[in-house]
């Protein structure tokens, strides 16, 4: 594994990020940024090997030529499980997320999620698992979340926060396999197995997703670009009255999203911000409309 990392102002940074997150496919496994002083921005990017860590480079060279992008070779440790050890649990409206080294937390009245440390993404820490989980509890005051669906579940967090809040049952599906077998892990820790049905698979087509369709929430905290994409199969896959939960997006990516979603005839709904993440909501129009 190879660590490219880059320094520069916020506006070059985002401009690297946009431009490895949106690349298809891009030579990144992963990409982040954060702000490390008042005008000083990093990007950090992981790649499977030198020809990808190259590619990575080369990327952010044309996107932002100010920026200097340096790589280098990661250790073979479990650096995901590493630095979620340590990690304090998260309380995001009626939903508290902890591993097994803090699920002793005293937390009268709020929902648990056992989510332990491991390769896939979710533990609640970030600003889109966050904004998604807080836009589930806002929906959950309205209406139960019936028939779920979580495109690019990584852990399973949101389908198995939805299953403890009322969900009739939910797929899961993730491009990745070693995230669905953290899903069914992490299903089994909460004792919602039977319930939730997990899947490997790219996009919105599988059998197994379109077999119980029309679903009455769907989330999906993936990429602005696919987002995108899977607009008009998440619309089809909707039963009407709705709740779509969509996150994986900076806020200057969220006219793009919206406009392929509202464009289906969906009604926007109040957005989250975090840590410079967007979650958007839509819903499903019904009789009462």
């Amino acid at each position: 594994m190879q660590k490219i990392s880059a320094t520069g102002p916020r506006d070059e940074i985002e401009a690297a990020w946009n431009a490895l997150a949106w690349s298809d496919p891009s030579p990144a496994e992963a990409v982040d940024s954060k702000e490390e002083t008042r005008t000083l921005w990093r990007l950090d990017a992981y790649a499977g090997d030198d020809d990808a860590a190259r590619a990575c480079i080369d990327i952010i060279a044309n996107a932002a030529p100010g920026l200097t992008a340096r790589a280098g070779p990661l250790p073979e440790v479990d650096w995901v499980k590493l630095s979620l050890e340590g990690l304090p649990a998260v309380r995001a409206g009626r939903f508290i997320i902890a591993g097994r080294h803090v699920a002793d937390i005293a937390s009268p009245g709020l929902t648990r999620l056992l989510v332990e440390a491991g390769p896939a993404f979710g533990t609640g820490h970030h600003g889109t698992t966050l904004g998604c989980l807080l836009a589930l509890d806002r929906a959950l005051r309205h209406r139960r979340p019936g028939r779920v669906l979580d495109l690019g579940t990584g852990t399973g967090i949101l389908a198995i926060a939805a299953l403890k809040a009322g969900a009739e049952m939910a797929v899961a599906s993730d491009i990745d396999a070693e995230s669905i077998e953290t899903t069914r892990e992490n299903a089994a820790a909460n004792r919602i197995g039977p319930r939730l049905k997990s899947v490997v698979a790219t996009g919105a087509h599988h059998m197994r997703i379109q077999r119980h369709a029309p679903y009455d929430t769907v989330l999906a905290n993936i990429l602005a670009r696919p987002l995108i994409r899977l607009a008009p199969h998440i619309a089809n896959l909707s039963a009407p009255g709705a709740t779509i939960i969509l996150s994986g997006l900076l806020r200057h990516q969220e006219p793009l999203v919206s406009r392929a979603f509202s464009g289906r005839g969906l009604l926007a709904g109040p957005r989250v911000h975090h840590d410079g993440w967007s979650t958007l909501v839509f819903r499903r129009p019904d009789a009462r409309d």
